[in-house]
């Protein structure tokens, strides 16, 4: 017997609206396709037949999102990396602070991958801005910032996601997928010294002496000039600008400014003044 005339056989007689023919027991022999648990069999198969007809119809959505790094080689690798997750789709690139703010308002993505140092404006300073502007924006800070007081400034500003940039990859994949879903992510051994660290410690765990000739830097003054109000030899304070270039991966005098300016140790002068 075919598979149709089996199912022709066992409609069930209430969908028809007739009575089930009794069973011809005298014949010896049970009518082994048309009982309940042939029934339910088939009635199973069928609902998963449909089910998965729903599901290849219907696929979820894909997690949108803007990348914005002012590195290309890092947006290629980026990108490569994202593309290659089921469920993923990069929707623009970014290169600057403004751009990134442009493309998260003409893409509204799901995510922004955002790296703190950008040309045309901080990071860390475009985060709140984008969380009033986008809030059904998640933004994940992408750094190479290990220093306890970004993440900590980062998250309060409403970022979602820490990653550093030497982590693996699988780790920047799991923070987008917690941040599209509406869940946080921080870098573990970064969270464990954010836990450690007091919320008033000193900003990228630099000495007094390294700090004050971060304030003097940003505020313009030369190496003698800071040798001379502190009364250092020049080479000392030469010494001290390559440990805090070390410290905080930062690499030109601009990038320190903002810096300081980021962490209040110097404040611009007022334009009404």
């Amino acid at each position: 017997m075919s598979a149709s005339e089996m199912n022709d056989e066992c409609r069930i007689p209430a969908a028809l609206g007739h009575r089930r023919a009794t069973p011809n027991r005298t014949a010896g022999t049970r009518d082994r396709g048309c009982g309940k648990a042939a029934i339910g069999n088939r009635a199973r198969e069928r609902y998963r037949a449909w089910a998965m007809t729903e599901v290849e119809d219907s696929p979820e959505p894909p997690v949108r999102i803007v990348l914005a790094d002012d590195h290309s080689v890092v947006r290629t690798g980026l990108r490569f990396l994202l593309d290659a997750e089921p469920g993923f789709e990069v929707v623009a690139e970014a290169g600057s602070a403004e751009d990134a703010a442009r493309y998260v308002r003409g893409h509204h993505p799901d995510v922004l991958i955002l790296d703190l140092n950008m040309p045309g404006g901080s990071g860390l300073e475009l985060i709140p801005r984008l969380r009033e502007e986008a809030p059904d924006t998640r933004i994940v800070v992408l750094t190479m910032q290990r220093d306890p007081a970004y993440a900590r400034q980062a998250l309060s500003a409403g970022a979602v996601g820490y990653v550093l940039k030497d982590a693996a990859d699988g780790e920047l994949v799991l923070a987008v997928r917690l941040a599209a879903s509406g869940q946080t992510y921080l870098n573990p051994q970064l969270g464990a010294r954010l836990a450690a660290q007091p919320a008033d410690a000193r900003p990228g765990d630099l000495s007094e002496r390294e700090l004050d000739i971060v304030r003097l830097i940003a505020l313009g003054h030369t190496n003698p000039e800071i040798a001379g109000q502190l009364f250092l030899s020049i080479r000392t304070i030469e010494a001290h600008r390559s440990h805090i270039h070390q410290k905080l991966t930062l690499t030109s005098r601009a990038e320190l400014v903002r810096f300081a300016l980021e962490h209040r140790l110097i404040e611009l002068p007022d334009s009404d003044g």
